[in-house]
């Protein structure tokens, strides 16, 4: 696999649109500045681009609607570098893997901590029962509710990247139990306070441990139906399963059967197998799941962050340095 060394200023660099937002005056300004010379070229959603790809070397790959990318690349020839602005590669890593000499970058780090928060969010919200309290407030019932201290529970996160280190972490310092796995047993330090149960052949274990379970975990095709029946029957039948990562690492069917069945006490959905979620989905009215339109890494401080990183980026192929956040397009991470 590549280093990630790259020397040049690139000819042109083609810009999708990234995070469902426009490029603002400064990020255009910015992205000229770290690669001075180089022509922009704009390509809508669709795939359709304001000027000649031929002589692109850089994709800047976000937004794009279904097979946009596939023509990107088809009609780039001279295409080095993609740097996605997600962290979820699995589309781009096919691509590039199917034609050599690619190097692929992602936003890893850019979303850790807005997701972080959303985790801690959900996990007070619920430890404190706040979707009962609205509830009395729309019946207008005084009703106390008793809730539990985060001391006395366990967050299980499945994952220790960026993402997972993060969540992980944020949770220590409110006082939960973090328990975790990763991909391998062995690695870096974990954060501290939180304890490593193993690599993947822990996964049972933290099922059986977490109030919480956290999937933070990229989509590759060994993670793929991560949880499925078998890791639903493993889970307490109070605890709650937390998905801000893909959707296709649920067995929906499975998932809905087990809540419906009281095999779990309920699930914190981010992310689905098919986006948007249809009006249809039962995840809609079900009273133990809270349903967000993959929202968790939406701040307003990421468009800034996801600029930074590819100027960064930019500077350092100029300069003929390793790129951060080297994709393994093998591995899908």
């Amino acid at each position: 696999m590549s280093d990630g060394s790259l020397q040049r200023t690139p000819t042109a660099i083609a810009l999708t649109p990234i995070l469902s937002a426009r490029y603002r005056a400064r990020d255009l300004d910015r992205i000229a500045a770290a690669a001075p010379g180089s022509r922009l070229v704009g390509v809508s959603r669709e795939g359709l681009a304001d000027g000649s790809l031929d002589d692109v070397e850089v994709l800047l790959s976000g937004f794009l609607g279904p097979g946009a990318l596939e023509r990107l690349l088809a009609r780039s020839p001279s295409l080095r570098w993609i740097h996605s602005a997600s962290a979820g590669v699995e589309r781009v890593s096919v691509l590039a893997r199917a034609r050599s000499g690619i190097l692929v970058t992602n936003a890893r780090g850019v979303f850790s901590r807005p997701v972080a928060e959303y985790v801690a969010m959900m996990v007070l919200a619920i430890s404190r029962r706040l979707p009962q309290l609205i509830e009395l407030q729309r019946e207008r019932t005084w009703q106390p509710l008793e809730g539990r201290e985060l001391s006395d529970v366990t967050v299980g996160v499945v994952g220790l990247g960026s993402m997972g280190r993060e969540v992980a972490g944020l949770a220590a310092m409110l006082g939960a139990r973090v328990v975790a796995t990763r991909r391998r047993a062995e690695g870096s330090a974990a954060p501290p306070g939180i304890e490593v149960l193993g690599g993947a052949e822990a996964l049972p274990a933290l099922l059986a441990a977490a109030d919480f379970v956290v999937l933070a975990v990229p989509l590759t095709p060994e993670t793929d139906g991560l949880i499925g029946p078998d890791e639903i029957a493993a889970m307490r039948p109070d605890a709650w399963l937390v998905n801000v990562s893909r959707g296709r690492l649920v067995d929906e069917a499975a998932l809905e059967r087990g809540l419906r069945d009281g095999r779990l006490g309920g699930a914190v959905l981010d992310a689905f197998r098919d986006e948007p979620l249809s009006p249809a989905s039962p995840f809609w009215t079900m009273p133990n799941v809270v349903v967000t339109p993959h929202t968790s890494w939406s701040t307003d401080r990421v468009l800034d962050r996801s600029i930074d990183l590819f100027c960064d980026n930019l500077g350092r192929y100029r300069r003929g340095e390793p790129l951060a956040n080297v994709v393994d397009t093998d591995a899908g991470y």
